[in-house]
């Protein structure tokens, strides 16, 4: 069997199917009659399957793990985002998921097989500083981290755009309360909790400049939701509350990119501590603060910062997101951008 042939076909045949992927995840978003969970899960599982057998028939060609140069890096950690994004959607049943995540999936493997140029994707003999286990278990780790936290930052932007980037504190995505603030409103999930399709919403003046929501159902019956103390001038500006649909699936897409967060940040720190022992090693020092070294920590202290303000300080809903969507700059940063500047001991050396 040619494996060179097999793997320049499953490169391509990966990019193809994520590609089509994404327009289905992106067609069902827009028309949401399309199935297009169902479909885009497909995909994503093919192009897994694709990428892990690349990988596989390149192993089996180079006799070393695939992880020396930067084709190979590329091509698993689309693997590895894949690979969380099928997690994340079958926990969260949610098809934004897919919707952010295949473009970056697909945009990567593009990136790989288009742009790079041909010697750059062929495989070499390693090294001498590379022929160690560290490779397989520190790389792969770092990779299957930064996998892990750029889904979990994806689907934070995703959270801010369902919320219009408002300022929401939910109550149920970590602590599982149940219930969530949104605009000054807080919505009790005490008993039945009518839908907005069998309900009409009005809002009322109350005494002491305080503002009363209601809601009236078909029978007649109206249920007090919060009574929120708020100044004249600020109880007219008040923004449009977001709907219960766009709630519940904001609560969802907080709760999921905590849980994907927390899962990237210990491989995150686990690889940083297989890299010092391994550079101690191979360079006779466990730090010195080469670029992509300095870059990585400055990654851990993003998200240890995120997941401080989760876990201690309560955060909830726009502020940590916002910190998570940022952190997927940084993460892109420690991964690609310091290689590729040629810069330090981990560069790859192609813009110079």
């Amino acid at each position: 069997m040619n494996l060179i042939a097999l793997q320049n076909w499953l490169d391509n045949a990966s990019f193809a199917v994520l590609f089509v992927t994404m327009l289905v995840y992106w067609g069902g978003a827009a028309f949401l009659n399309l199935p297009a969970t169902a479909v885009g899960t497909a995909g994503m599982a093919i192009a897994n399957l694709c990428i892990a057998t690349l990988l596989g028939a390149r192993w089996l060609e180079a006799g070393y793990f695939p992880l020396s140069n930067l084709y190979e890096s590329l091509f698993f950690l689309t693997w590895g985002i894949t690979t969380v994004h099928l997690i994340a959607e079958n926990t969260s049943r949610s098809r934004l998921v897919g919707v952010v995540t295949a473009p970056v999936a697909m945009g990567i493997t593009a990136f790989a097989t288009l742009t790079l140029p041909s010697e750059m994707q062929v495989a070499e003999p390693l090294v001498p500083a590379l022929k160690s286990n560290w490779l397989m278990m520190h790389v792969s780790v770092m990779m299957l981290s930064y996998a892990a936290l750029m889904v979990g930052s994806l689907v934070a932007i995703a959270f801010l755009i369902v919320t219009r980037a408002q300022d929401i504190q939910l109550q149920g995505s970590s602590v599982g309360t149940g219930g969530y603030r949104s605009n000054g409103y807080r919505l009790h999930k005490a008993g039945e909790l009518v839908s907005q399709t069998e309900s009409q919403t009005q809002a009322v003046a109350a005494d002491n400049n305080g503002v009363v929501r209601r809601e009236s159902n078909s029978n007649g019956k109206t249920a007090v939701l919060d009574l929120v103390t708020v100044p004249q001038s600020q109880a007219v500006a008040t923004a449009e509350p977001l709907s219960p649909q766009r709630l519940s699936l904001a609560e969802t897409l907080d709760n999921i990119s905590y849980r994907i967060i927390g899962l990237g940040f210990p491989l995150l720190t686990i690889g940083i501590i297989a890299g010092a022992v391994w550079a101690n090693e191979a360079w006779g020092s466990y730090w010195s603060w080469d670029p992509k070294e300095t870059w990585a920590l400055i990654t851990w202290l993003v998200f240890a910062a995120y997941l401080h303000s989760r876990i201690t300080r309560g955060w909830q809903g726009r502020r940590p997101a916002i910190l998570a969507a940022s952190g997927f700059v940084v993460v892109w940063i420690c991964y690609l951008g310091v290689n590729l500047l040629g810069k330090g001991l981990h560069s790859y050396g192609w813009f110079f």
